[in-house]
């Protein structure tokens, strides 16, 4: 059986916990956990004979009035929920055990008369009430005095589950007490010594949890009473409920341990992961990455983590640390401030051309907005010193499908974040729009959303070679244009780097629940680290170097889920197939 032959493996990613709990449970009540068991006692009492038993303990309990009769149709063979062992039998939940809710009591009077009282039945509200394996809650405050006869108790042993809301069906838990308990919660008094936990484990498996749901009405959602007990319940001999449980509490008990470790060995990992960035944060040489490497792969398996490397990476390259020993073996290097003199030029020149509009000077850098100390012949510049034009798309009315290669379309935003732009995130100018042709997106163009959440706003790319024609600006996208002297690619590490966050998280405008706005004004008044264009393209060759290792670590744990996913599948196949 795959689902314990790869228990331990399935147990590796934490989201599988309650996955796996629930197939346990559906093998349980199959009776494919105790094959080997049935074949090694052949003569227990059928699952037929101990429903006379249970038949007589009803119809006494009838005579004495303690329950009401009710009337429940016989079990439909061709509507059963899967095939079970020929010792075992189908039968309605209400014909195992009688079927009862609680009682409701109002804020007030709870307050009232039934709070902080030291002796009484605890009553037990759903909030109280754990998933699967969850303890109850007895210590809530709330008690029943034991004269009071108007209250339904719910005897030690019973099983409760959550008949309405969001937890229906969901909730449930063996009471270690009598109890008084609320009225949106079932309990059951079970017939002839039935197992509360071989129940309980019907009530978990996700054969049941489909039924229940389908059982279900209202606006808010819940079962009634006779729907409930109309239920279908798998039952299996007495003895073999036994062992049944003594399975699932072991194979639980493993699960649990499995998870524990994954727990630890998940906060290894991360403790791991936070030592490593303040290594390469602090040291940031060569050393530190080859020393490092080898180890990355095995602790960088969550996505989250990778992005975490990323982000890092982006901070040392511009910060100038990953090309430490590269400057110090190219000591000829052009200083920022020269490189300025030549970007004033450069752009008096277009003014003079009449291709680029005179503006008004940027304010000087004040020593509160600089995040870092620069290396040696760095200076710190602002983004609208090295911009020569920033240009917005256009948003016309368009279709909302995608544009095939033959068509134009719009680019919406999220064809632009965290460095990645997805061509196919657009939408089709309709033939009658003429295109607006300045607008059209070409390879190596710089751009960016001026609108977006706080967490994409500002967000840029640089549009990679053989992108396809025909993608026009929308006008919540911008297109940067740079010094001749500038490597945009440099200039991209930069604007998506968290120093250029906080500083568009800082400027941008709209409410925090709602879509922020950056302005150009905004954009060209980020500071930037400006080196030498050797440097700069330095720096980039580091930065694709090591972005291309953490694409590698994102495809690597790409292909784990995958193969995770489809083992968990071909369990879940064997399970309910097989």
């Amino acid at each position: 059986m795959q689902l314990l032959e790869y228990f331990k493996e399935l147990t590796i990613h934490p989201k599988n916990a309650k996955e796996l709990k629930g197939l346990i449970l559906q093998l349980a009540i199959q009776g494919k956990l105790t094959k080997k068991w049935r074949d090694e006692h052949p003569n227990v009492e059928p699952a037929l004979v101990f429903l006379e038993k249970i038949k007589a303990e009803k119809a006494q309990l009838i005579k004495e009035k303690t329950i009401r009769k009710e009337n429940l149709d016989l079990v439909e063979m061709d509507k059963v929920y899967f095939e079970i062992p020929d010792s075992w039998v189908w039968e309605r939940i209400g014909n195992i055990g009688f079927v009862f809710n609680g009682d409701s009591i109002n804020k007030s009077l709870k307050e009232s008369k039934y709070e902080g009282l030291s002796d009484g039945y605890p009553y037990i509200a759903t909030k109280d009430v754990g998933y699967i394996n969850d303890p109850i809650n007895y210590e809530n405050g709330v008690k029943i005095p034991f004269n009071e006869t108007q209250f339904k108790i719910a005897e030690k042993g019973s099983v409760l589950i959550c008949s309405e809301g969001g937890s229906a069906g969901k909730k449930m838990g063996i009471v270690e007490e009598d109890v008084c308990f609320g009225n949106k919660l079932y309990a059951i008094k079970q017939f002839a010594n039935i197992y509360p936990t071989y129940i309980q484990a019907v009530y978990g498996s996700k054969s049941f949890q489909n039924a229940f749901k389908a059982s279900m009405t209202g606006i808010i959602g819940g079962i009634s009473r006779n729907n409930f007990a109309s239920l279908y319940f798998p039952l299996p001999p007495l003895e073999e409920q036994k062992a049944i449980v003594e399975l699932v509490e072991q194979l639980f008990k493993e699960l649990e341990q499995l998870e524990a470790q994954t727990k630890l060995r998940i906060q290894l990992k991360e403790d791991y992961v936070s030592s490593a960035l303040r290594t390469l944060s602090s040291q940031a040489t060569e050393l530190a990455w080859v020393s490092l490497m080898p180890h990355l792969k095995e602790f960088f398996t969550e996505k989250s983590a990778v992005k975490k490397l990323r982000e890092s990476v982006l901070q040392l390259a511009v910060q100038g640390k990953l090309t430490k020993k590269w400057r110090a073996e190219n000591t000829d290097l052009e200083p920022a401030s020269v490189l300025l003199e030549k970007i004033k030029a450069e752009k008096e020149q277009l003014i003079t051309d009449k291709k680029i509009k005179k503006e008004k000077p940027l304010p000087p850098i004040a020593e509160e907005e600089i995040p870092y100390e620069l290396p040696e012949s760095w200076e710190w510049v602002r983004f609208g010193d090295i911009i020569t034009e920033i240009e917005a798309g256009k948003s016309p009315r368009c279709n909302p499908e995608a544009a095939d290669f033959e068509q134009w379309g719009v680019i919406k935003m999220s064809a632009i974040s965290w460095g990645n732009f997805n061509p196919h995130e657009n939408k089709r100018l309709p033939f009658e729009n003429e295109a607006f042709f300045d607008k059209e997106i070409k390879a190596g163009d710089f751009i960016m959303t001026r609108a977006n959440t706080s967490e994409l706003i500002a967000r840029s790319v640089i549009v990679p070679e053989g992108v396809r024609q025909k993608l026009l600006l929308n006008d919540k996208t911008l297109r940067v244009k740079f010094s001749e002297i500038i490597c945009s690619d440099f200039a991209n590490s930069y604007n998506n780097s968290t120093y250029a966050r906080k500083h568009y998280v800082k400027v941008s405008t709209g409410t925090s629940n709602s879509m922020q706005n950056i302005s150009r004004e905004n954009i060209k008044l980020l500071i930037f680290p400006l080196t030498s264009t050797r440097e700069q393209k330095a720096i980039v060759e580091k930065v694709n170097t090591l972005m291309a290792f953490c694409d590698q670590l994102e495809a690597a744990i790409e292909k784990s889920t995958i193969q995770m996913e489809q083992l968990m599948q071909s369990c879940l196949k064997e399970v309910f197939e097989g």
